[in-house]
């Protein structure tokens, strides 16, 4: 069976058994996670809440690129958010090379320039959250009341620890 045709058929044994059918779209606890996109992760789990509660933005790192701050203000401005957390996490790959190492590889692989792309790849991870905190509450466009936590997920032992926070965007 293809990975596709196995997808499928887990959506629909997934399907027969849904009734969360009548969850509203802003995130009930009124946060959005901001989180990395490796396999190992189940933020909803490991933060304690459920389906609904929460916006779940993920990226390679959990970084707090352009992409996600655009999801960040859809969030807030017309979803209601009123705080982020920013979870990265041990054992990352983000943790284990550099800008130029990639775009050498892939100049290698592809034979084309990507020197004008930022992996945003980190040598400290507790670093790495304050930088990606700092860089929300600098948005003019992030309301000033929005509280922004940092923390970092230990993948071994499923505990979390807390590096920032929270603290609010602005004074409002």
């Amino acid at each position: 069976m293809a990975l596709l045709d196995e997808l499928l058929d887990g959506n629909r044994r997934y399907a027969e058994a849904f009734d969360r059918g009548d969850l509203s779209s802003p995130p009930a606890r009124g946060l959005a996670v901001l989180t990395c996109m490796d396999a190992r992760l189940e933020p909803l789990a490991f933060l304690g809440l459920d389906l609904g509660d929460a916006h779940v933005i993920r990226n390679a790192g959990g970084r707090a690129s352009d992409e996600a701050i655009r999801s960040l203000i859809i969030s807030s401005h017309l979803l209601g958010t009123r705080e982020y957390v920013v979870v990265h996490h041990t054992d990352c790959g983000m943790l284990t090379f550099s800008n130029e190492e990639l775009r050498e590889r892939l100049r290698e692989a592809t034979g084309a320039d990507p020197s004008g792309i930022d992996f945003l790849p980190f040598s400290d991870l507790d670093e790495s959250v304050r930088e990606d905190v700092r860089r929300i509450q600098a948005s003019p466009f992030i309301p000033a009341d929005v509280a922004v936590s940092g923390l970092v997920h230990d993948v071994r032992t499923g505990m979390v620890r807390r590096v920032v926070g929270p603290t609010q965007v602005r004074a409002a």
